[in-house]
């Protein structure tokens, strides 16, 4: 009797050893079970950075949404880093010290994101860096760290692009004063950010290609902000009055730091002032013609990715087919860009 006892009973240790396995399996395969919840915590450089806030917004956005498509609960949390590598520091600490899944970044400093790293690295947590790309080497440190942008280079040719078709289709526009070089004032972001020496290269390489005859009056660095490159502007009005034929900005807020100033210049209201981005006050002042032109990321695609990227990383399903076709190796994603002029405005959508 009890020979027939002990076997039944072993096997019915073994069966549900089984199943037990089975499960476990299943929802490893599956990354998580409709009841988890993903925590994600996100540093930005600087809240009040317009581009920035825009991404912020739109990521918001797509949490919501991803949550009502798929019955998962995104929990996201947004926090400032004030303009300070070391508040961005302590942020990480706080969401590795509270198990967060994932953290995205947008860093302050791009070279310091090693720090960063170190503490990604010994605490086991991917990292999605957005906006400011850290080093190469950095990122080839862990298969978990990704970034998502908008290349620079891109953004730069598309910039000077603009200008360029302007001055073929009619010279005049850009040279007001007839005589066969197109003075200009460069306003510049970071002194230490890719996206500020890759857009100022390029911008201007491209009108040089282009066949537009340039002159640099001035240029200074702005740090991306509005008042900064008033500031700059005023002084630039004052030395060089109706000499200046052209604006190019490496974003949309100095770009309309200098319409702050120009627009009160009756002698400079046909100066062409041009920048990247496309915020919602960009495509006002061109609405009002007070911006000739910008070169927008596609918003919603920059938010989707990042989001995506942070699921996939911290559970380890697959990226949707378009992103994961989209990567480069898997680790890099270019978001989309475009031109937007007065004549383009009905097209966009934020």
């Amino acid at each position: 009797m009890k020979k027939k006892i002990i076997p039944a009973f072993l096997t019915g240790i073994v069966i549900i050893a089984a199943i037990f396995a089975f499960i476990i399996f299943s929802k490893s395969k599956e990354g998580l079970t409709d009841r988890q919840t993903i925590r994600i915590g996100v540093s930005l450089y600087r809240f009040n950075d317009t581009f920035i806030s825009s991404i912020k917004k739109e990521m918001e956005n797509y949490v919501k949404y991803y949550e009502k498509g798929n019955g998962i609960k995104l929990n996201m949390e947004i926090v400032d880093a004030g303009g300070s590598q070391l508040t961005q520091n302590k942020q990480v600490d706080r969401f590795i010290s509270l198990n967060y899944d994932v953290i995205c970044i947008n860093p302050v400093e791009r070279a310091d994101a090693s720090v960063i790293i170190d503490k990604a690295l010994a605490a086991d947590i991917p990292v999605v860096f957005f906006n400011r790309e850290p080093v190469e080497d950095d990122m080839k440190r862990s298969d978990k760290f990704c970034y998502v942008g908008a290349p620079p280079k891109e953004s730069a040719i598309l910039e000077g692009k603009i200008l360029v078709d302007a001055y073929k289709k009619d010279s005049s526009v850009l040279d007001l004063d007839g005589d066969g070089e197109v003075s200009y004032i460069l306003l510049e972001g970071e002194a230490s950010h890719q996206d500020s020496i890759v857009r100022t290269e390029w911008s201007v390489k491209t009108l040089k290609d282009g066949g537009v005859p340039i002159k640099k009056l001035a240029g200074d660095i702005a740090n991306w902000d509005r008042n900064q490159a008033a500031a700059l502007m005023e002084g630039w009005v004052k030395k060089y009055g109706d000499e200046i034929e052209l604006v190019l900005s490496n974003n949309d807020d100095m770009a309309l730091g200098a319409i702050d100033i120009i627009k009160n210049e009756k002698s400079l209201k046909n100066v062409k002032i041009v920048g990247v981005d496309a915020t919602a006050p960009a495509l006002e002042a061109i609405k009002k013609g007070e911006l000739f032109g910008s070169v927008s990321s596609d918003k919603p695609e920059y938010a989707r990715a990042i989001i995506e990227f942070a699921i996939a990383k911290a559970t380890g399903r697959e990226l949707p087919k378009d992103i994961k076709d989209k990567a480069v190796n898997g680790k890099y994603y270019n978001v989309s860009q475009y031109i937007v002029t007065v004549e383009s405005l009905s097209k966009i959508t934020h």
